[in-house]
């Protein structure tokens, strides 16, 4: 029998054996084609959710590729297991790496589980004005790990996402309205009703501040050597800063044409001759 009788043989014999693998295969081959189809489409679903819901493009992104890259590895398993490959020992082998590289990363995944948590509660947005972490700045971005701030002297600053909830959070911009608050000093001799007419005028004539609230300007203590008087004005959250340094100036111009002293640490030294 020549060799090509041999294999004519085999393979009558092995027909079904061989429809079957070809079956597999096949099924196989579709199973990838359709997986890195929907791969593809939850991945980019994902990314579109996340950006109607203006979060960082960033976050979106990684977030869909995780999906993406999740799916496919799925996928990849279900497909070998259809040909008949064991994927028993692939699972064990990806769990163990898995627990080493998250043993590895630890200080990293819990950046980013707190990452996660800032998408979902959302204590900030980007173009916020923050305090988080003994540092404060305009949010530029949340990232994977790591949320970076603009300071207003244009200093980036990358601040660690697990820091950022380890702490407390002030967000200077989730209310449209701020309350500045002055402290300002006093000679003992000043007449305080004058004091208070002058103050109050000075925040009054500032279109920047608000009727509503109204102004406080009240006796805040008796100090050393100054009477110290509360100057709490409201204003826009945007008008803050501008409107805190001009009625600083104002204020003393103010007081200066009022007669009305500001005291100053003084130091009195007393020199005392020694009899010969």
């Amino acid at each position: 029998m020549d060799v090509f009788s041999e294999g004519t043989s085999w393979f009558e014999n092995n027909q079904d054996l061989l429809i079957q693998y070809a079956i597999n295969i096949a099924a196989a081959i579709l199973i990838l084609f359709v997986g890195m189809i929907v791969a593809r489409v939850m991945a980019a679903s994902i990314e579109k959710l996340m950006n109607a819901r203006k979060l960082d493009s960033t976050i979106s992104h990684f977030v869909g590729s995780m999906v993406k890259y999740a799916i496919i590895a799925f996928v990849i398993i279900a497909a070998m297991s259809r040909i008949g490959i064991q994927t028993a020992s692939f699972v064990a082998i990806i769990g163990a790496a898995g627990l080493a590289v998250g043993l590895a990363l630890q200080g990293s995944l819990s950046n980013f589980a707190a990452g996660v948590l800032i998408i979902g509660f959302r204590p900030f947005k980007a173009g916020d004005y923050v305090e988080i972490a003994g540092t404060a700045g305009s949010v530029a971005s949340v990232q994977i790990f790591t949320t970076v701030l603009k300071t207003p002297d244009n200093k980036q600053i990358v601040v660690p996402n697990a820091a950022v909830l380890g702490g407390n959070i002030v967000n200077y911009s989730t209310h449209a309205t701020r309350r500045i608050d002055l402290v300002v000093g006093v000679s003992y001799k000043a007449d305080l009703a004058q004091t208070k007419q002058v103050l109050r005028a000075v925040c009054e004539a500032d279109s920047r501040v608000l009727k509503d609230p109204d102004i406080t300007v009240a006796v805040l203590e008796l100090a050393d050597s100054s009477v110290n008087f509360v100057v709490r004005p409201w204003v826009n959250s945007g008008d803050y800063w501008p409107a805190r340094f001009d009625l600083m100036e104002n204020i003393k111009n103010a007081l200066d044409e009022a007669g009305i002293e500001i005291p100053f640490p003084q130091m009195d030294v007393h020199l005392e001759k020694l009899a010969d």
